[in-house]
């Protein structure tokens, strides 16, 4: 199985590591520490050196009660960090809902629009499907960042967010985007209660039996801080033992903070046979 991106066509044969790059002050697990383009630039240098297969920039958050940036801010925000990170010879992902953000950065060259909103919003699936092999990761979400964890609400997750991405599939393949571009996330945390996020990972094969690659991201998640009690900063392990739990379960992409560790365990199990 393979991904179809701008420029790569990746190998989703082995585990994948999406490594996240925050260029926004506002972030919930590292506080604005890369917001710079000078720090964002050297922690993607640092994520590839560490062992990361994909660089993902966002400027905007998408925290649970993140406020709202205008186009013109999260361009500001990016575009400088996109433009040095494309020089570094790996796929580059860009983390965005708006649809001018995301012409901007194909014109650029990126690789990958990672949509938490599934294109949903208008015009953002017309710029995937006029270019001609940029790959597209669709996301569920319940409701919006800025409320979407005040009463999230279902009444089968797994069925709900399944039939969702389903639908969002479809409706690129309608619009003549091939398969093999198309990955799919079912947002953990994004509009979920912690039972919800857990079962997702319980029956993550029905994800994967929709027949498109996987992509799960549940670095630091609160989800993670309940299950343990540490902040966010201190949930490396738990997000460790998630990652390999999504990837156990058929994932093929995991988004995390902390690389290094992350493909470190991956390397023992993928030793010990067990993925």
């Amino acid at each position: 199985m393979f991904w179809q991106t701008t420029r790569f066509r990746i190998d989703l044969s082995r585990p994948v590591v999406m490594g996240i790059v925050n260029a926004t002050p506002d972030s919930f697990s590292d506080g604005g520490r890369h917001a710079s383009t000078a720090a964002a630039l050297a922690h993607c240098e640092r994520l590839l050196a560490d062992g990361a297969d994909i660089l993902d920039i966002g400027g905007e958050s998408s925290r649970p009660g993140a406020a709202v940036v205008s186009v013109e801010e999260e361009l500001q925000r990016v575009l400088p960090v996109l433009d040095g990170a494309l020089r570094l010879g790996c796929p580059v992902s860009i983390d965005t809902v708006k649809p001018q953000v995301m012409q901007v950065c194909l014109d650029r060259g990126v690789d990958i629009i990672n949509d938490i909103g599934a294109l949903q919003a208008p015009g953002a699936l017309d710029a995937v499907a006029a270019h001609a092999n940029c790959g597209v990761c669709l996301m569920h979400m319940q409701g919006e960042p800025a409320s979407m964890q005040k009463e999230p609400s279902y009444g089968d997750v797994v069925a709900e967010v399944g039939a969702f991405l389903g639908a969002r599939a479809d409706a690129l393949r309608q619009c003549g985007i091939a398969a093999e571009r198309i990955v799919l996330d079912p947002g953990i945390g994004f509009g979920k209660t912690a039972a919800h996020n857990l079962e997702l990972l319980r029956r993550q094969h029905e994800f994967v039996d929709l027949g498109y690659p996987l992509l799960v991201g549940w670095s630091r998640k609160s989800t993670l801080g309940k299950v343990t009690g540490r902040p966010p900063a201190e949930r490396v392990a738990a997000s460790v033992a998630a990652a390999l739990a999504a990837l156990q379960r058929g994932a093929h992409i995991v988004r995390v903070h902390d690389v290094a560790e992350t493909v470190d365990a991956i390397k023992v199990w993928r030793a010990a046979g067990l993925m």
